[in-house]
């Protein structure tokens, strides 16, 4: 049990079903785990442990990492937060850029050793590139207001959530964050404007005007499809405009073909070995299925006679292979705006380093996030707002790309939508117009309103843990 409480979990409940975990918390029972085994001359590798954390337990599982050092283990972290990477014995920082940009030992040493070198992470780290915080922050007179919020362990609170703008929800974990957003805010509001859902948690009425809210969007983490064809650029429109632009050149007239020969999805134009998978599959009877690069396409997923049709030398396995960067400055180069502007969001919110055909099922939870953030980027100045409702959008994210979810959130709201945010990251919370702090603990000792106003205004409370941490960010 201790081993528990020292990594941050002390709110959960023993009868809590596993299932209903976030990743973070289950990461950090598997680690509660290898401490209660006290193993010696082990090596644990950790995926972004941070997750989920407030900064306040970010120094407890630095604790505890620290502890399975002390036993005499090697602890191999991959992370953004700024906390765990100060704390480390040796950083290895890899850049300069993502993707095909990437892949680079940019700098390796102390943490001291970092901070001087001129990589991207330690521009950030040393005051030399920035967050800023806004100039102004936003108000409006249009509101979304929660009498009586008691489902869970909040504790009968009432909740104002101004429209219009950048509303953050904080506070430590398992302080009702996602009690109050996920089930109260998000199926009460759906049904007030016509919509269904889940059935509301426990609260005693919804008030204020909301008549701005046309629509509501959660856009969590879960995979943006799940077929291995499912991809980016099918995701956001891009590929039918795609096929349709091959389907022009004069060769594809002459041999009669349609837009569909270039889709993987139907027969025509796929391979017919691994129907346009790129790979075939071997069942063995007690052992894991293998997969197996396809003999006849060579994993190109086409047939020999589609790959003759090219587009300023580049045939459509080329085009799906070239990273949104890439692809943006290709189809600029040759006057194909329609492609060019539908593949813009996407390197907007910092997925520029994505192949145009990568599978979902190779997406993290945050980059899904941001293909569904930028499909609505992409979909141009409608005459309906929404509200936008995010749920830690900065996991996995390095300072710069932060950067770049905050600048497409400017551009949502500039739009007229509406976007709340439940969020640890104080860089993030440090640029909301609105922030609501819950707390003070987690689990039975959470879920009252500590406060709620402008980031400036939350540094002032007294029993908030975020306040403290929010001021050296504010300073």
């Amino acid at each position: 049990m201790e081993f528990l409480s020292n990594v941050g979990l002390d709110y959960l409940t023993l009868n809590r079903k596993s299932n209903t975990l976030s990743g973070g918390e289950s990461q950090r029972i598997n680690l509660a785990t290898s401490l209660g085994s006290s193993l010696v001359g082990s090596m644990y590798i950790l995926d972004e442990p941070s997750i989920g954390l407030h900064s306040k337990d970010s120094e407890r599982l630095i604790n505890v990492l620290k502890a399975l050092r002390d036993l005499g283990n090697t602890v191999i972290v991959v992370e953004h937060d700024e906390a765990i990477m100060a704390a480390a014995d040796y950083v290895i920082d890899i850049g300069p850029e993502a993707g095909t940009f990437g892949g680079e030992v940019m700098a390796s040493g102390s943490y001291k050793t970092l901070l001087k070198s001129n990589t991207l992470t330690a521009q950030y780290l040393n005051g030399s590139q920035e967050i800023e915080v806004p100039k102004k922050r936003r108000s409006s007179k249009y509101s979304v207001i929660i009498k009586g919020a008691r489902e869970h362990n909040l504790k009968n609170i009432d909740v104002t959530f101004p429209l219009n703008m950048l509303t953050v929800v904080t506070g430590v974990s398992g302080s009702g964050k996602s009690t109050l957003v996920k089930r109260i805010v998000y199926p009460a509001l759906l049904k007030s404007i016509g919509g269904y859902g889940e059935k509301a948690g426990e609260f005693t009425r919804i008030e204020g005007n909301f008549s701005t809210v046309k629509f509501i969007e959660f856009v969590d983490q879960n995979p943006i499809g799940r077929s291995s064809r499912s991809n980016p650029v099918t995701y956001i429109k891009a590929y039918d405009d795609i096929r349709a632009l091959f389907a022009k050149q004069k060769l594809s007239v002459l041999r009669n073909y349609q837009p569909k020969h270039f889709s993987f999805n139907v027969d025509g134009g796929r391979c017919d070995t691994c129907k346009g998978e790129g790979a075939v599959t071997i069942e063995m009877q007690f052992m894991a299925d293998v997969q197996l690069l396809c003999d006849d396409c060579d994993g190109k997923r086409f047939k020999k006679q589609v790959l003759e049709i090219k587009f300023n030398g580049k045939t459509i396995d080329d085009v799906l292979n070239m990273t949104i960067d890439d692809a943006i400055a290709f189809f600029e180069t040759h006057n194909v705006a329609k492609i060019k502007t539908k593949l813009q969001p996407l390197q907007d919110v910092g997925l520029g380093y994505v192949t145009l055909g990568q599978s979902s099922s190779t997406l993290s939870g945050g980059e899904a996030q941001r293909i569904k953030l930028a499909s609505f980027l992409g979909k141009g100045s409608k005459a309906e707002t929404g509200l936008f409702i995010f749920d830690e959008p900065t996991t996995g994210l390095h300072f710069h790309d932060i950067k770049k979810l905050l600048k497409s959130f400017n551009a949502l709201i500039d739009k007229g939508h509406s976007i709340i945010v439940v969020e640890h990251n104080l860089d993030l919370i440090k640029c909301a117009d609105h922030v609501i702090d819950l707390g003070p603990e987690g689990g039975l000792n959470g879920g009252y309103l500590l406060a709620e106003g402008t980031p400036e205004f939350i540094t002032k409370s007294k029993t908030s843990s975020t306040a403290e941490f929010l001021k050296s960010k504010l300073n």
